[in-house]
């Protein structure tokens, strides 16, 4: 058993390398063509109002004849005109931004600075909508970018989340701070819970006559481990922390959804929209395409997108990294998660 195992880790690691290898240099090559170019911040604005426009005029364009579709442009620009002559003041805004979450919630560098942006430019009316795909993961890069959400309402900007496919546990984490929490029928939310899980390998060791030490200083410094013998104390004191973080969920998400029945909702199960909406988690079934649809009607529609080009010997490092890490440790911590 032990030649196998060390036979496929021999294995892993040449596969390893020679992809990393083949990577590193096909990265290089890139890098030499470009040369810098592509380091540096950006900052990207897209507006879904014109967006829509030009979706709504290639379709007619395509089905009308061309005398029809002069009129309907030259209708469309009188609208407008009179549109604009007759605003007294200016529109409301809806800054949009996407969240697509991961196990480490990596995009909350990029979130807290969309936040800092919008807070510096917002003015009275202004919202915010953000559109969550987050399944869960580690407790505290979660409960970061919760909070950069706090921020939002903290200084009264009106803030919607918009659950199209999953907010789970972490995800969930985040969008009950919203004002208002909108989800697709089938969207998955919920699972307010927490877990902790790691595979052991002392009696493998053991049994081929390999000791594992370990040396802390400090009672709980380390509970349960990897290679050496768990016991029954250690176990106890992960699942007091386990109990505390999940003590801690629960009432973060009582502070912003006081009307929940947390003895009902946080079991650490999860369900579907339309049954979130019966539970409290959801406020209203609706895509967001729907609402944002909606809103162009008296709303400019902002999208705002933040991106740091790391040179390709930085992302590749710190693809590395967490690959490496995440085979390492996998879920040795409290994560948050379904």
């Amino acid at each position: 058993m032990i030649e196998l195992l060390l036979n496929y880790l021999l294995f892993l690691a040449k596969t390893v390398t020679l992809v990393a290898g083949v990577g590193l240099v096909l990265i290089l090559a890139l890098r030499a063509r470009r040369g810098g170019a592509d380091d540096g911040e950006h900052l990207e604005i897209l507006d879904l109002n014109d967006r829509y426009k030009d979706l709504e005029h290639a379709l007619k364009e395509s089905c009308l004849s061309k005398k029809a579709y002069r009129a309907h442009v030259k209708a469309e620009r009188k609208r407008e005109k009179a549109r604009e002559k007759a605003k007294t003041e200016e529109r409301k805004r809806l800054f949009v931004i996407d969240f697509n979450g991961d196990l480490r919630a990596t995009e909350v560098a990029a979130l807290r600075v969309l936040v800092t942006t919008i807070l510096l430019n917002a003015r009275t009316g202004d919202a915010v909508l953000v559109r969550i795909e987050n399944a869960g993961g580690t407790v505290h890069e979660h409960g970061l970018a919760a909070s950069q959400l706090a921020r939002l309402r903290a200084k009264g900007i009106h803030l919607t989340v918009a659950v199209d496919k999953v907010a789970a546990s972490g995800g969930y984490l985040m969008a009950c701070v919203a004002d208002r929490i909108v989800a697709a029928p089938f969207a998955i939310l919920g699972s307010i819970g927490v877990l902790a899980q790691l595979p052991n390998f002392h009696r493998l060791l053991e049994h081929h006559g390999v000791d594992f030490e370990l040396h802390t200083a400090g009672e709980y410094k380390r509970t349960l481990t990897l290679f050496g013998e768990n016991t029954d104390a250690a176990r106890q004191k992960l699942q007091q922390q386990l109990e505390e973080t999940h003590a801690l969920f629960k009432g973060f998400v009582s502070e912003y959804r006081p009307a929940l029945d947390l003895g009902l909702v946080a079991t650490g199960e999860y369900w579907h929209g339309t049954q979130a909406v019966e539970l409290g988690l959801v406020d209203a079934i609706q895509t967001s395409d729907d609402l944002l649809l909606a809103a162009s009607e008296d709303h400019d529609l902002l999208q705002l997108k933040y991106t740091v080009h790391k040179k390709p010997i930085e992302r590749l490092l710190a693809s590395l990294q967490g690959g490496l890490e995440g085979a390492l440790t996998g879920r040795l911590g409290a994560w948050l998660g379904r």
